[in-house]
């Protein structure tokens, strides 16, 4: 028999976690006894747009099949997606939070081309970029390999103040890995969809979706497509696509102007072609030590750089092990005209017609907007769990944009942002002795307490 909790107020959800309440629930958490559990990963194939891929899942879920249920009479279950550099290892520690101290089923998706096969350890072998000029290349079929007459390495340094310098892998026009990168969208969605309905059955369980940074704008994606989805329980997320947009440009400098005009974002932005693939480096995480050493210890922490970068460098040695590749921007940001092309190129690979064709354009448009109209499944309840610390999701943020744009959606979707006192962006590190998984302890916390007090009931 599955396990039944009790309802609880949903007003035990704080606005804020202090840094002393953090430690307290982290404290209280990691010392709660383990449920034995059960690991297991599901490999499975789809076809989409004409091509096969291999989509990867981890499943974790109480060895003794009792499944934690929620406020609405359901099993439970977490579908989780990592951010824009990792794999599933990037969220595991919040995976066996919710599995081991909670009884919760959890299935967490790595994106597609992101799961090195070849080893059993998942780990990617080398850098990202190699000193003969290749680079790394992701894996969409067990088997398939992009080889470098495919593509050709660009750099990019219109946003280098954000980025640094970008290396970028152009796909050449006509090989597998143009249309991989034409059509890997519609995969997106067909293998969340899939991973869901094979481990999260319809009318036995509730489902609530994860997407850490990069992710949270595909979990977004996944709320109005997925039937027994109850809600999103993010944590350092980003919103959907159109959403996410607005909100990096206020954060640039147009938040900064008295009478933010949204018809001028873009104007510092990315504008990614669909055919470029980023590769990661250890620029990547220089841009968010820098925000966040500002923000805990102030403008003295320039005073600090070499040890800084020292942090920033040693650091990737382990960070590089994970896919750290992005081509993900086009929804994230959602670049329309980058999302139109990729799915005119997929368009003229399968020979659609022109009506077709149309409707594929409209079907990747959709990837970075809700869906909207008398046919469209509402935008179920959203839980936010922010660090007062995030580069890219600031208090400020989320009550001048993002939360003001959830609430002008007919019907207004339900809401609730905690700030966290504590940790960063990627939340699941140390902040000191007192927090050993960072702040991942804390949202776990939110996250049951959301579901079995019933924050996503209507």
């Amino acid at each position: 028999m599955a396990q039944q909790s009790k309802p609880r107020s949903n007003t035990a959800l704080p606005r804020r976690v202090s840094r002393q309440s953090a430690v307290r629930m982290s404290r209280a958490l990691l010392g709660k006894a383990k449920r034995p559990i059960a690991r297991k990963e599901d490999i499975f194939r789809i076809k989409t747009l004409g091509l096969e891929w291999d989509i990867g899942v981890m499943v974790y879920e109480p060895a003794s099949g009792r499944v934690t249920r929620g406020a609405d009479g359901k099993k439970a279950g977490f579908f989780l997606l990592h951010g824009g550099n990792g794999d599933f290892k990037s969220v595991e520690p919040l995976a066996l939070l919710l599995a081991e101290r909670f009884g919760y089923r959890v299935v967490s998706m790595t994106f597609p081309g992101r799961l090195y096969f070849p080893h059993r350890s998942r780990d990617w072998p080398g850098d990202t970029i190699s000193a003969d000029g290749t680079a790394r290349m992701p894996i969409w079929k067990r088997g398939e390999v992009i080889t470098p007459d495919q593509y050709r390495l660009v750099h990019e340094t219109s946003l280098r103040d954000r980025y640094g310098t970008r290396t970028l892998a152009r796909a050449k026009r006509g090989t597998m890995f143009y249309h991989r990168m034409a059509a890997w969208p519609a995969a997106f969605e067909d293998g969340m969809l899939a991973a869901c309905r094979r481990h999260f059955p319809e009318g036995e369980y509730s489902v609530y979706a994860h997407g850490h940074s990069t992710g949270g704008a595909f979990t977004a994606i996944l709320s109005q497509r997925l039937p027994n989805m109850a809600g999103q329980t993010e944590v350092e997320t980003a919103p959907i696509g159109e959403i996410n947009r607005l909100k990096h440009a206020w954060s640039g400098s147009l938040g900064k102007i008295k009478g933010f005009d949204k018809g001028a974002v873009g104007k510092d932005g990315l504008e990614d072609p669909f055919t470029d693939l980023y590769l990661r480096t250890w620029r990547d995480r220089a841009r968010y030590a820098g925000p966040e050493a500002l923000g805990k210890e102030g403008p003295q922490a320039l005073m600090r750089l070499p040890a800084l970068m020292e942090d920033v460098l040693e650091s990737w040695q382990t960070e590089r092990l994970r896919p750290q590749f992005k081509a993900e921007f086009l929804i994230t940001h959602n670049i329309r005209g980058s999302l139109t092309k990729a799915a005119q190129a997929a368009a003229r690979r399968l020979k659609l017609s022109k009506a077709e064709s149309a409707a594929l354009v409209e079907r990747f448009l959709d990837y970075g907007r809700y869906l909207r109209g008398p046919n469209a499944r509402p935008v179920p309840p959203v839980l936010f769990v922010n660090s007062c610390y995030s580069r890219d999701n600031s208090e400020e943020v989320f009550n001048e944009v993002v939360l003001p744009q959830l609430a002008s959606l007919d019907p207004r979707p339900k809401t609730r942002m905690v700030i966290v006192d504590a940790s960063s962006h990627l939340y699941t590190e140390p902040d000191g002795a007192n927090l050993p998984l960072g702040m991942a302890p804390v949202a776990a916390q939110l996250f049951d307490t959301a579901v079995r007090g019933g924050f996503f009931v209507a």
